[in-house]
């Protein structure tokens, strides 16, 4: 495959070009229906509101809301007229919101005004007092001193803060010819985009991607997906994530495919899209096809449009995997592996591949990806069926982490390497795995446990919706296993039950001493299970037990 050496707004017009006629996107909670031709001008006009509201090549625009449609328009427009923008995540609070507008140096903030009982336009001016004195796009902040401006995507008045038509309203300011020279002036190695790592461990960092990064990423994870202008995909993944503008938007738009989009995720909302607007694909994490399978209305919804879509985000358990085919029809659905520092593709399987290989593994690298698989302690590539941590290289590696030069080599190291931190293997197909993330293996008595191999086991009771393993202390093990248990509905179980289906299946020393039952895992907003809050709640109920 020949890298393309495009920026995202090139991709737009030339699909525009080819298919104007063609829907770009849907909104069918609010009834709206734009074509590609449509698409290109909005995004044209609001790269030129950018411009005019003082926004030079390369500056940062934060971003803060969920899936709306000026979401959308904003990431397309920063495209073509080089501004930078930095995805924020829509469960912040005022610290985690302050920590990372400071650590971006973003001089302008596009929000929302609520996200689930969040009012951000509080929050924001609890972070910004100033708010409430200043002029609007003259904001002087003692905490945030790059911070000038802020758009609300929404017509009502705050003090200091923009109104979405007042700031639309500066692309008047700009002429045509003044957009094609900025347009004109961007390379495709340039930044167009900060996105932060969950801050599982420590402060978020920001992963710096550029055109070539997200626009090959996007089209690679579409050709798989064997997408076309005659396609539906329905997006219900958080923008902010790479998910989201990357395999939903951008995977979307290299191809001409129409983007069904929705605001916040709800699986009764997904379902009647998928049947309303005849969706050919369905993005999503295995919480959320889950959710979708085991809605209560699931039989009266018709998803038999449904030919492909990607799960992914978290490990795809096999059997809802196997659900989502037979059940929901999507026969040609692909499974997904990579991180945001990869932009965030790297391993793909094919809709051709057998379903063996798409249940069970994460497929084979994209074109143009290498991969190695090491020993974590002494950095040797391993044999092939052994595991080790996965590593990446190519066009797909991110420039690096914003204003952490540190971080950025502890990730990528010299020989351009990107490890990724997870515990993979590949076998005599050249198919690869994740097991795990090296920090989630568990030792047990010197055993190393695999927490995803107990919880494919598990997911196989009948009564079980969903399970998670971790690791806790032990004083005679070191380490011993705890299983969170989610039950389907009108189901019930004890924890000695499930020891008991267990004996004689698996090895005695991965069947969990500990089980717990509960109705919800704490989650990031991008719909990934926070193992380290489980680990934390397991490790104190463990030395109560």
């Amino acid at each position: 495959m020949t890298i393309l050496r495009q920026t995202v707004g090139e991709v737009l017009r030339a699909q525009a070009a080819k298919h104007p006629d063609t829907e770009a996107y849907v909104y069918p909670e609010h009834g709206i229906r734009k074509t590609y031709k449509e698409f290109d001008a909005e995004t044209d006009d609001l790269a030129k509101a950018f411009m005019g509201i003082g926004i030079e090549k390369g500056e940062h625009v934060a971003i803060w809301s969920d899936n709306k449609r000026e979401w959308l328009l904003s990431q397309y427009a920063t495209g073509k007229m080089g501004g930078v923008l930095v995805t924020v995540n829509t469960n912040y609070q005022a610290a985690e919101l302050e920590y990372l507008l400071k650590q971006s140096d973003a001089t302008t903030l596009v929000l929302g005004e609520e996200f689930k009982g969040t009012n951000y336009i509080d929050v924001l001016n609890e972070v910004v007092p100033e708010l409430a004195s200043a002029e609007k796009g003259s904001i002087a902040s003692s905490k945030l001193p790059h911070l000038k401006r802020v758009i609300v995507m929404s017509e009502n008045s705050y003090p200091g803060i923009y109104t979405w038509s007042e700031f639309a309203a500066f692309a008047d300011w700009m002429t045509d010819t003044q957009l094609e020279e900025r347009f004109n002036s961007m390379d495709p190695d340039d930044v167009i985009n900060i996105q932060y790592t969950s801050g599982t461990t420590g402060f978020p960092k920001g992963v710096m991607l550029t055109h070539v990064n997200v626009v090959n990423n996007g089209r690679l994870v579409g050709d798989y997906m064997r997408l076309t202008e005659k396609d539906r995909l329905c997006i219900p993944v958080p923008l902010f994530h790479c998910f989201g503008c990357v395999l939903g938007t951008l995977a979307a738009v290299t191809h001409s495919t129409t983007m069904v989009l929705i605001e916040q995720f709800d699986p009764k909302k997904v379902l009647q899209m998928v049947q309303d607007e005849k969706c050919t694909g369905l993005h999503g994490v295995p919480t959320m096809f889950i959710a979708e399978l085991n809605h209560p209305e699931y039989d009266t919804f018709d998803t038999s449009t449904l030919r492909t879509g990607i799960m992914a985000g978290s490990p795809c358990p096999i059997e809802v995997m196997k659900k989502v085919i037979d059940d929901m029809g999507a026969s040609e659905i692909t499974i997904a592996y990579g991180l945001t520092e990869s932009s965030p593709v790297i391993t793909q399987t094919s809709a051709d591949d057998p379903i063996e290989k798409r249940v069970a593994t994460v497929g084979k690298p994209h074109p143009d990806v290498e991969v190695k698989i090491i020993d974590p302690a002494t950095g040797e590539q391993v044999k092939q069926g052994t595991p080790g941590e996965l590593c990446t290289r190519g066009y797909l590696v991110m420039k690096g982490y914003y204003k952490n030069e540190e971080a950025t080599r502890q990730a990528i190291d010299r020989d351009g390497w990107l490890h990724s931190g997870d515990i993979a293997v590949e076998d005599e197909d050249g198919y690869i795995a994740v097991t795990g993330r090296i920090k989630d293996m568990v030792i047990r008595g010197g055993e190393n446990i695999y927490p995803r191999e107990v919880e494919e086991f598990l997911y196989q009771h009948p009564a079980v919706q969903d399970v998670q393993v971790i690791g806790v202390p032990d004083e005679k093990y070191g380490e011993e296993l705890m299983a969170w248990i989610i039950l389907k509905d009108g189901q019930q179980l004890t924890a000695e039950e499930l020891k008991g289906y267990c004996k004689g299946k698996i090895s005695h020393h991965k069947i969990p001493k500990y089980v717990e039952f509960t109705d919800a895992y704490p989650m990031t907003a991008s719909g990934k299970i926070q193992k380290f809050k489980l680990r934390e709640q397991s490790v104190e109920l463990s030395g109560k037990i």
